[in-house]
């Protein structure tokens, strides 16, 4: 499997939304029920502290990894602090355990480091134990814990 991680962009705003339901299924069974905290990852997309990786095979779009800034009134389910992005990540089904999600995780660590930002955050189900051994291996820590889910936030100082 060749796959090109591309730079994310407005135009990107629907696929985000579909990979949404992917990476957050699990939070919320029923996501077009209402607005809820998954919706504020994709909501007017494009606003300050926004940003996203697209990875492609043959052209057709497989994963997505982006970062937005969330408020203290207004928090993911990552949610750190004002200054700390979230990440959401997600791959299609049929695209999963080939190395897309390492690749998209690499490039939008880079994107972060390349923006200025100091760390990341994101929230992980606890049973995934794949995804937390993936984030594990590219320096994310254990900084909060709910029933299901972990938060985990990696320092971007220097080069892993």
């Amino acid at each position: 499997m060749t796959v090109v991680v591309r730079r994310g962009s407005a135009q990107d705003v629907r696929f985000l939304r579909d990979m949404l339901h992917h990476a957050y299924y699990w939070k919320e069974r029923a996501p077009d029920a209402g607005p809820g905290p998954v919706q504020l990852y994709v909501k007017a997309w494009g606003r300050p502290g926004d940003a996203a990786v697209i990875a492609l095979e043959e052209g057709f779009p497989v994963g997505a990894a982006w970062f937005r800034l969330f408020r203290e009134s207004a928090q993911g389910y990552g949610f750190v602090d004002e200054s700390t992005p979230e990440l959401a990540i997600a791959v299609v089904p049929n695209a999963r355990g080939k190395g897309v999600g390492g690749k998209l995780l690499e490039a939008l660590l880079e994107r972060a480091r390349e923006e200025g930002f100091a760390a990341v955050s994101l929230s992980v189900d606890k049973r995934n134990s794949g995804a937390i051994a993936l984030y594990r291996q590219h320096g994310f820590e254990q900084v909060g814990e709910t029933d299901d889910s972990l938060t985990l936030r990696a320092t971007l100082a220097g080069d892993r």
